[in-house]
């Protein structure tokens, strides 16, 4: 038998063109098939919404002044990081004048983050208003006379230098959000209280890191008073020195009665509620209600009416 002879496939030369063909060709196949791959990623980015700066940029209270700033101005760049984050976040924007000046404007996001901004600072502020017009009326009924809003002048105690050496205290405004006296003739029986209302924890912690306003409160009044909306605080976290009342909803009970402390002078004379915050007193004016009080009547007389005449009677 036979077999028949085996066929071997010759291969072209190294120099043919056959030889030289096949690897260019995979290369082109490789080519194709990468730039089909780069362009299917360049298409998935361009589809894929940008990133929102906004999300990443942590805005504070610093961030939100600055806008109310720009908003309030003629616009004049600061250029600084501040501006650049609110550029990034969208919130103002880059407007070019007449004649190549470039000024600030705040968007349509700007305003609407400035307005809901308004709404949640107006709704804490109703509530701390309510409040210190709760404690006020209470004072009221005690038969005091209340102030709200006043603007005292108080001089701090003299301090000690670093060389032991004692420097006279400075004078600083305060401004209680209760300023109260006894209705009396006497001037050693004012009995000043000072009250101070807190409605979030963030006010009080960031009122409890300065000690002067506290030391201030306590020159201008026998009584320092922390008037707290309940649950933002607990009594122990009151300095010793003040009284704590703590606001329910329909009730004010106190959690700690504060000291009683003599009205004295920088050098520790005893005295009565200073000239400048008479003139004060004189110059504002009292809840009303005080005046019910001025009459004391015998038992079954009846009630006066204190309602003042009309203009044409």
């Amino acid at each position: 038998m036979v077999h028949p002879a085996p066929e071997y496939r010759r291969h072209p030369p190294s120099g043919s063109p056959a030889a030289s063909e096949r690897p260019c060709a995979g290369r082109r196949r490789n080519t194709i098939y990468c730039a089909g791959r780069a362009a299917a990623r360049y298409a998935l980015a361009m589809a894929a919404p940008p990133p929102n700066p906004a999300s990443s940029t942590q805005l504070t209270t610093v961030h939100h002044r600055r806008l109310r700033e720009v908003y309030r101005s003629a616009g004049w760049p600061c250029q600084d990081p501040l501006e650049v984050e609110l550029l990034a976040a969208g919130l103002i924007e880059r407007v070019r004048g007449p004649l190549g000046h470039e000024t600030l404007r705040v968007t349509d996001a700007g305003i609407a983050l400035l307005a809901q901004t308004l709404q949640r600072n107006r709704a804490r502020r109703d509530l701390h208003e309510e409040l210190v017009e709760r404690v006020a009326r209470e004072m009221t009924r005690a038969g005091r006379l209340a102030w709200r809003g006043l603007s005292l002048r108080a001089k701090l105690p003299d301090r000690q230098t670093a060389d032991g050496a004692s420097e006279p205290g400075p004078w600083v405004v305060a401004m209680p959000d209760v300023f109260s006296i006894r209705h009396t003739t006497v001037e050693a029986y004012v009995e000043p209280i000072v009250h101070e209302i807190k409605v979030r924890r963030s006010d009080l912690l960031g009122e409890l890191r300065k000690p002067d306003k506290r030391a201030a409160y306590l020159q201008l009044g026998g009584e320092l008073w922390y008037v707290l909306r309940e649950g933002i605080a607990e009594p122990d976290e009151i300095p010793p020195e003040c009284g704590v009342l703590i606001a329910g909803e329909h009730t004010l009970d106190v959690a700690r009665p504060a000291p009683k402390r003599a009205m004295r002078l920088p050098n520790g004379q005893p005295h009565g509620l200073p000239f400048a915050t008479w003139m004060a007193l004189a110059r504002a004016t009292p809840l009303d209600g005080w005046r019910n009080d001025d009459a004391q009547l015998l038992l079954g007389d009846p009630t006066p009416d204190f309602t003042p005449p009309h203009p044409d009677e």
